[in-house]
């Protein structure tokens, strides 16, 4: 087939109809460009474009001399590296489809998705991650069993096992034949991460990825060898759609981790990255850290500089329409707003000559877009970044939609909302109840319409039938809204909703947000179903809070994480003077919600701490709370928090 190029190194990906046909394309334009950099592996590994797409050719071909046919599905339960990019391409451009999650899932949601997906072959991280699936495993017709380590397995098992190496080779002795590929075939299974009972396997086509890979450019514009620093799991639907997008534009990808993040941004400099709210959150503590820490008179220089640059911001904001509290503003409150920017744009100015450049030089002075996803994001985070001139955008997407829908530009990056649709994808708002389409600026239900959307829930038709409507709708289970330019604003999700006995309906996650500008608060579920009044469970900002004490001359005894929630009442986190700080702040930060009410206090809270956590399964892979899991791991704590 004929690419039409519509200029040098810019690829037509509307003529190409499967993922493994980006490959050649991305040779003949960027192949001695790095495509893959993974700096902390031993030895350190770094791959031009031309070096992958080998490798990958290589991969596909040892898994047809396994005699695995086009259609079969395979699990590749491995985490971010080359070869798991090598080995995601591998099996997608032999035809199959891969069956994703993270060696570091729980093994019965291992076992459960290898079981479920049908798969014919298992691809594992390496030894200790295939022992973990013993000896359920040892059960399992397969075909084969793949490492992606070099290391060596003497032990006999039903399936013949490879390591990496074993593979490639069997690929430069079996030549790969290219199989017949089209945009409805399956591309992979990507498993709902299972907030909320057994995850379900959502079926990406190769149709609906690359719709990812042709409708992101309106979003970002990526060049030729910019550098992007990849920090989620590169098998979630919202990194990985991510990562096709940047590689289709030959960019260089470079693999961190938390442990590296912070010393890697200032190394790499990156153009790009993808992150979830709570990367960002912690970017904005680092900062904020640096702050408390400087003189007295730097403190007042900064507070004073972004007071000065917020207002300066908001004014802007109105005078160009651009405000989410006022989308329409008369003339003269334009008017009103720019005179009130061009007076305040000199000291903004200052602060970024003063405070803002430094903030940018610490997280590399090369950003061109960060995007923000997979979960909402505070507003005070939103505005910091866009006071201190870091381009953070946010979007919106499901796993079942490849993930992105809606996504703010950078030239309408409105405050609270989650931007536009992407070409060729529908929204429409409906009411909960009789799922009528609602009217422009009421609140409802999110459905989604687009060649994005999922083709359903492997072997699940029920699910998919109440996911997705005959005329292609699919539910999101988002409450939102649009406004009249159609931007998504998403204020909860349906089934987080909290209903009190008063039956006012509360959305948990705007209290949240409001509540973790807190210095002192690092963690916070709403909770109060049913009851009078609402409560929370806190995870303290102990560093924060220690700094506090200090000054107030109080002596903390702070048990450890692992302590029993006694031992911690009767510690002195529980002292008067500790609980009514956190009264304070709770009283202050949801009152200075925009759209409070009364019904939004926090009544009632516990201090917890232990951490919400991908380790402990409270968190998802993408750093949301599992609300069912925390509600149930403390349902007694909070039982009694509302008997008193």
């Amino acid at each position: 087939m004929i690419l039409i190029m519509n200029k040098v190194n810019k690829i037509d990906y509307f003529q190409i109809h499967s993922l493994g046909q980006m490959w050649e394309q991305l040779v003949s334009n960027f192949g001695e460009i790095t495509a893959i950099s993974d700096p902390h592996n031993k030895p350190n590994v770094s791959l031009t474009y031309s070096q992958v797409s080998e490798q990958i050719k290589l991969f596909a071909g040892g898994l047809q001399s396994l005699n695995v046919e086009s259609g079969e599905k395979m699990a590749l339960f491995a985490d971010n590296s080359p070869r798991w990019l090598i080995a995601d391409q591998g099996i997608i451009l032999s035809g199959c489809a891969d069956a994703v999650r993270s060696s570091q899932a729980e093994r019965n949601e291992l076992l459960y998705i290898l079981e479920n997906s049908d798969s014919s072959v298992l691809v594992v991280e390496d030894i200790a991650t295939l022992n973990k699936l013993r000896p359920e495993i040892d059960g399992i017709s397969l075909k084969a069993i793949i490492l992606l380590s070099d290391e060596k397995i003497e032990e006999e098992l039903t399936a013949t096992i490879y390591n990496f190496a074993q593979i490639i080779e069997l690929g430069t002795k079996n030549s790969f034949e290219a199989v017949s590929i089209t945009e409805k075939d399956l591309a992979t299974l990507i498993y709902t991460s299972g907030t909320t009972g057994k995850p379900k396997g959502v079926m990406l086509t190769h149709g609906n990825l690359l719709q990812q890979v042709r409708y992101l450019e309106s979003v970002m514009k990526p060049l030729p060898s910019d550098r992007v620093l990849s920090i989620l799991p590169s098998w979630h639907s919202y990194e990985r759609a991510a990562e096709y997008f940047l590689l289709s534009h030959g960019t260089t990808l470079i693999y961190t981790s938390i442990r590296y993040f912070k010393q890697d941004l200032k190394k790499y400099s990156p153009h790009h990255m993808i992150g979830v709210p709570r990367l960002w959150e912690s970017i904005y503590e680092g900062i904020q850290k640096q702050f408390r820490d400087g003189s007295a008179t730097q403190q007042k220089i900064v507070s004073f500089c972004l007071s000065a640059s917020e207002k300066y911001l908001e004014a802007k904001r109105i005078g160009e329409g651009l405000s989410l509290e006022n989308l329409q503003p008369t003339g003269s409150e334009k008017l009103q707003a720019s005179i009130q920017a061009a007076i305040l744009s000199p000291l903004h100015k200052l602060g970024d000559k003063l405070v803002y450049q430094k903030i940018r030089a610490g997280v590399g002075g090369n950003v061109k877009t960060w995007v923000s996803g997979g979960g909402s994001l505070a507003k005070h985070i939103d505005n910091f970044f866009q006071i201190v001139g870091i381009p953070l955008i946010v979007g919106y997407g499901l796993t079942e939609t490849s993930p992105v829908t809606n996504a703010r530009r950078l030239n309408r990056n409105i405050v609270g909302a989650s931007g536009q649709p992407l070409p060729k994808t529908e929204i429409k708002i409906v009411d909960l109840d009789t799922k009528k389409a609602l009217p422009q600026g009421e609140k409802g239900v999110v459905y989604i319409r687009g060649l994005q959307v999922m083709q359903g829930y492997y072997n699940n038709p029920t699910a998919t039938a109440k996911a997705i409507d005959s005329e292609g709708w699919f539910d999101s289970g988002d409450l939102g809204w649009v406004t009249p330019e159609n931007d998504l604003v998403i204020t909860g999700r349906a089934k987080d909703t909290i209903v009190l006995s008063n039956g006012e309906n509360i959305e948990p996650v705007p209290i949240e947000e409001a509540c973790i500008r807190s210095v002192y608060i690092d963690q916070i579920m709403v909770v109060g179903q049913d009851q009078k009044y609402l409560g929370a469970l806190i995870v303290p900002n102990l560093e924060t809070l220690q700094q506090w004490a200090d000054t107030k001359g109080i002596a903390l005894n702070i048990p450890d994480s692992h302590a029993s929630q006694e031992e911690i009442k009767n510690s002195s986190l529980y002292l008067d003077q500790v609980l009514s700080l956190y009264k304070q702040e709770l009283k202050k930060e949801v009152k200075n919600r925009p759209g409070y009410r009364a019904d939004d206090r926090i009544s009632i809270f516990e201090l917890i701490l232990e951490p919400f956590s991908i380790e402990n399964g409270m968190m998802t892979q993408t750093l949301k709370m599992k609300r069912l899991v925390i509600t149930t791991h403390y349902q007694d704590m909070i039982n009694s928090m509302f008997s008193k």
